[in-house]
Parts: structure tokens; C-alpha cells; sequence
């Protein structure tokens, strides 16, 4: 299944009209319709605008994976983008200290509960 396909298949799923996910998108109608009509792809910088309307990942998108993922999506600039990048920093026995405090935090949220 090409992406395009994807697409469609995903649209019809959520009753999404092209009409609307044009408007959502910010992406032309012709230039949808296009894609059905001769089954081309969506330019790669469109992606991740059509995987936020579509609330879908770009691996469930282009792979047609609808598996749970094992990774997230962290924006730069945000608090969890500093949290991750500072860990990455870390070495190997200030991460297993780190997730030693993350789980004793974790117990005692859980007993408060």
C-alpha cells in the first residue's frame, strides 16, 4: 500500500472529507485529489502535518504499522527534550542512580494512591 492509500484509508476511517483534511492540513484539494486520482505520495515535508491530523504516527503512516510503539516524540526546547538530553549526557552509573530515583518516586506515588 503506497501512502497516498494510507491516507484515504485513514481518512475514511475518521469521516474525514478531503475538503476538511485540506482545510486541517493546510494542503490544496487538487493537490490531494491528485493523489487518489494518480497515485502519487504527499512531498515529505507534509508528513508530520497529515500525521497530527490524522492523530497518527509517522511509522503507523508510512509503514501502515499499527503495532504500540516503543519510542516517543520529544520537541526540542521542551522540558522532556531537556530531561532526555540530559540523561544522554549522563554516564552509565549516574543513569542506573537517576532510574533508581525514578522508581523509588514511582513507589511513593503509588502507596500514596
Amino acid at each position: 500500500m503506497i501512502i497516498s492509500e494510507r491516507i484515504f484509508e485513514l481518512l475514511d476511517e475518521r469521516e474525514i472529507t478531503q475538503q476538511d483534511f485540506a482545510k486541517a492540513t493546510g494542503i490544496s484539494q487538487s493537490t490531494i485529489s491528485d493523489w487518489k486520482r494518480k497515485k502519487t505520495n504527499p512531498s515529505s515535508d507534509k508528513i508530520l502535518k497529515i500525521c497530527e491530523v490524522l492523530g497518527v504516527s509517522p511509522n503507523e503512516l508510512l509503514q501502515n504499522n499499527k503495532e504500540e510503539l516503543d519510542y516517543i516524540f520529544v520537541s526540542k526546547g521542551t522540558e522532556k527534550y531537556e530531561l532526555v538530553m540530559g540523561y544522554e549526557k549522563l554516564n552509565r552509573r549516574s543513569k542506573d542512580r537517576l532510574l533508581g530515583y525514578l522508581d523509588a518516586l514511582k513507589e511513593i506515588k503509588s502507596s500514596k494512591e
